[in-house]
């Protein structure tokens, strides 16, 4: 646990970016140094499978002990400690397998089919300790979306949600939280304001969910909230006409600001998911998709790297946020606001004092 220091502008703005990499051992992982050293990310995102070239194999993680050693190496190497993050919701998604030597897990539809919140509470203690001892300290779960349509491929398809019933969702999704915060490892919900509708993938493409989004879609939000169970909400890259009329939820102000800030009373940290998914990329540019996220509200972009590999992206990220600042697009304040928010976060969870 250390102290964190004054920052400069540009750590700041390095702080608010979520950074994933190639390389699983120290010895192949210079951009990430690099991009923690000299560019000041504020966290790094694991994944097991390259996506962008999968002839690559493994990217990040073979083994518990690798891992361990992988992240070590990577917070030494940073002034401010990191965010350590991975996807491991359990089931389909889950970068930590049992072919790697991690425990097996099972999905949130199961849990919230068996409705025993103990199961959940320990299942997810299982997850916790796994991260734990592998270095992690953030998890990109629980999913907190609705189970509200059948034909839904990236959420209903790969088992995420734990139920249609808001109420259900939000009872598991706080066991899920009480279990990993036991353990000091931090949770994020996902997706808001709410991705359980949609036909579509947002990996793909642009969802638009103004016929079948309904308010409902918010409450698990809203009781995570209200509980103080929400370490960091995730944005969905979704459209919604009836919500604003120009922007997915992601780069729209009306529903990050609007909605999660200002009507659900979130004030903590808020992470966008992954900047390179098409429904982002394949519209909006970096040069106009970087800026209009943090106008939006979010604290935290998210550049998993991965679904496209630019070896440049976080100085690309960090170099448009600082033009965007300095050019009085963005005021100064806005940055200082969500590094206020980012390092409570860290302090939170025991990374800075």
């Amino acid at each position: 646990m250390t102290n964190h220091p004054e920052l400069s502008l540009r750590e700041k703005i390095g702080q608010m970016l979520l950074v994933g990499f190639r390389g699983a051992t120290p010895a192949d992982c210079a951009l990430a140094v690099r991009d923690i050293r000299e560019h000041h990310v504020g966290g790094v995102i694991l994944f097991d499978q390259d996506v962008a070239d999968p002839t690559l194999g493994r990217r990040n993680i073979h083994s518990p002990a690798q891992v361990r050693e992988l992240l070590v190496f990577l917070q030494a190497q940073s002034r401010v400690p990191l965010l350590t993050a991975v996807d491991q919701e359990g089931g389909r998604v889950n970068r930590l397998k049992p072919d790697y030597g991690f425990p097996a897990s099972i999905s949130h539809e199961e849990l919230g089919r068996l409705d025993d919140e103990r199961e959940t509470q320990h299942h997810a203690a299982t997850t916790a300790d796994t991260l734990k001892a592998a270095g992690f300290n953030l998890n990109l779960a629980p999913v907190v979306d609705l189970d509200a349509n059948p034909d839904n491929p990236i959420i209903h398809g790969k088992r995420r949600s734990f139920s249609a019933d808001p109420e259900v969702v939000a009872r598991h999704a706080a066991a899920f939280v009480g279990a990993h915060r036991a353990r000091g490892v931090l949770t994020c919900a996902k997706h808001f304001p709410g991705h359980g509708s949609a036909r579509g993938d947002t990996h793909l493409g642009l969802v638009d969910v103004t016929a079948s989004w309904t308010e409902r879609e918010l409450e698990p939000f809203r009781t995570l909230a209200a509980a103080g169970l929400a370490d960091m909400i995730m944005t969905a890259h979704v459209f919604n006409a009836r919500l604003d009329a120009d922007r997915p939820a992601t780069l729209s102000a009306k529903v990050v600001t609007g909605i999660l800030r200002e009507r659900l009373g979130f004030d903590g940290v808020v992470v966008s998911d992954d900047m390179e998914m098409r429904a982002i990329s394949s519209r909006w540019g970096l040069e106009e998709s970087v800026p209009a996220a943090v106008e939006a509200g979010i604290d935290l972009l998210c550049f998993g790297n991965n679904l496209t590999y630019d070896p440049d992206i976080a100085p690309r990220a960090a170099e448009i946020l600082e033009r965007a600042v300095t050019s009085g697009r963005i005021p100064l304040s806005r940055i200082d606001t969500s590094h206020r928010r980012l390092m409570a976060l860290k302090s939170r969870a025991g990374l800075i004092a």
